[in-house]
C-alpha cells in the first residue's frame, strides 16, 4: 500500500507548535493534513483516544469527505509538521492515487471496528436483559446505509454534491 507521505509530497508544509489543533471537534473543515513529523493526540469530547506518530497518517478526511463538522480533535503533542491540502475534496478529485490510499485507510478502520463490534455482539448478544439488545443494535449499526443518497449524476444537475 502506498504511503500518503510519499504520494502527497507536492503539498505545502505546515509547522504546528505543540498544543495546537489542526482539526477541532465540532468545527467544519475542508482541509486534509498528512503528518510528516511529530506526534498527534486524537481526542473526542476532550478525552484522548489515540496517539499518532506514524508519518503519512491523515487527519480531517472524514469531516472533509462528509462535509460535516469534525468528530475528533487532532492536537499536536509536540512540534509537528504536516502536508496540507487546503481543499481536500478537490485534491481527492484531482488525485485518484491519493483517494485510493485514503479509501484503504478508511476501509481498514471500518474493518477493525466491525470486527470489534462483532466480538461485543457475540459476547453479550445472548443476554436476556438490556445487554441482549446489543445484538440487534450493533447489527443495525454495522449494516446501516446513509439516510441521504446523493448520486451526483450529470442527468440530475440539481443534486447537491
Amino acid at each position: 500500500m502506498d504511503n500518503l507521505l510519499d504520494i502527497c509530497v507536492d503539498l505545502p508544509r505546515l509547522a504546528v507548535p505543540a498544543g495546537s489543533c489542526v482539526v477541532e471537534q465540532g468545527r467544519k473543515i475542508a482541509s486534509l493534513f498528512v503528518l510528516v513529523d511529530g506526534e498527534v493526540a486524537v481526542e473526542r469530547d476532550g478525552d484522548e483516544i489515540a496517539g499518532v506518530k506514524t508519518a503519512g497518517s491523515i487527519f480531517g478526511e472524514v469531516a472533509s469527505l462528509l462535509d460535516r463538522p469534525a468528530v475528533i480533535t487532532a492536537r499536536a503533542k509536540v512540534d509537528s509538521v504536516f502536508l496540507v491540502a487546503e481543499d481536500g475534496p478537490a485534491y481527492l478529485g484531482e488525485r485518484p492515487d491519493v483517494t485510493i490510499v485514503v479509501a484503504r485507510v478508511l476501509a481498514a478502520r471500518l474493518d477493525t471496528l466491525s470486527s470489534y463490534l462483532d466480538d461485543v455482539k457475540h459476547q453479550y448478544g445472548h443476554h436476556s436483559d438490556h445487554l441482549g439488545l446489543l445484538h440487534e443494535v450493533l447489527g443495525t449499526l454495522m449494516h446501516a446505509q446513509p439516510a441521504v443518497v446523493r448520486p451526483g449524476s450529470v442527468r440530475m444537475p440539481e443534486t447537491d454534491y
